[in-house]
């Protein structure tokens, strides 16, 4: 059987994540999703949204290996000024089943 890979990468809100003013925080998601949107524009990333959990803030998926995957949203803002945290998982799912718009 055939695979298509992916890289999953859940955006987590650190425990120790500094405190910011609302005003900061705002500017902060500008600066989150313009970076989100130039990855999708390189074609790194194929889909990213937010959950509704607590800890979980979003997801990605990336077209590229774990590695890099980590390291290209090791330069979110967010996750730059220590706000959220990445856990990363390869994916593997049958060739041709899952696609994205």
């Amino acid at each position: 059987m055939e695979f298509d890979a992916y890289t999953l990468v859940l955006l987590v809100l650190r425990d120790d994540a500094p405190a910011h003013s609302e005003d900061e925080l705002n500017a902060l998601q500008v600066e989150h999703l313009a970076h989100l949107a130039e990855l999708r524009a390189a074609g790194e990333l194929v889909a990213a949204g937010p959950t509704d959990d607590a800890r979980v803030r979003g997801v990605c998926v990336m077209r590229s290996g774990a590695e890099e995957a980590r390291a290209l949203l090791e330069e979110n803002p967010s996750v730059r000024v220590g706000r959220l945290g990445l856990e990363v998982y390869p994916w593997l799912v049958p060739a041709g089943t899952v696609r994205f718009g």
